[in-house]
């Protein structure tokens, strides 16, 4: 037996003051999905850095533009949709953070981050924006 996924969601304007909004929401789909505090903290990290990198890469902090953020809150996972109005970027063009030359660089370590916090971590670049979904699977730990 299957239940619909719980959503949770909420637009916000590109301006980084905003992220108050999406970790609150954050928390609130950690609690409903009574992650362990390292999950939520994980999951915060991730969404956050997600967040910041629409508002000032993708829409180029322009306060016009908006930034959506919906969970999908699943029995063994949450899903993470973040979507700006910007024009996308390749991916595969990002440096690799661990790197020598790129170690001291005060940027770039984004995607990695996210590679390593979620499951899954996929992009969607269309005219209208970019898409990012990130899947948690949720482990619970046997006390």
């Amino acid at each position: 037996m299957s239940r619909r996924p719980e959503i949770l969601k909420c637009t916000v304007s590109s301006c980084l003051t905003e992220l108050r909004c999406v970790e609150k929401l954050t928390s609130q789909a950690g609690a409903r999905l009574s992650l362990s505090q390292d999950q939520i903290q994980n999951l915060a990290i991730a969404v956050t850095e997600a967040v910041g990198n629409a508002i000032v890469h993708g829409n180029r902090k322009d306060p016009k533009k908006k930034v959506g953020v919906v969970f999908r809150l699943l029995p063994d996972s949450v899903e993470v949709s973040v979507t700006d109005e910007g024009k996308g970027f390749d991916p595969g063009r990002i440096d690799d953070p661990l790197e020598p030359a790129n170690l001291m660089k005060e940027n770039g370590r984004g995607i990695f981050i996210l590679k390593n916090l979620m499951d899954e971590v996929q992009f969607d670049f269309s005219p209208k924006g970019t898409t990012l979904r990130m899947v948690m699977k949720i482990r619970r730990d046997a006390d």
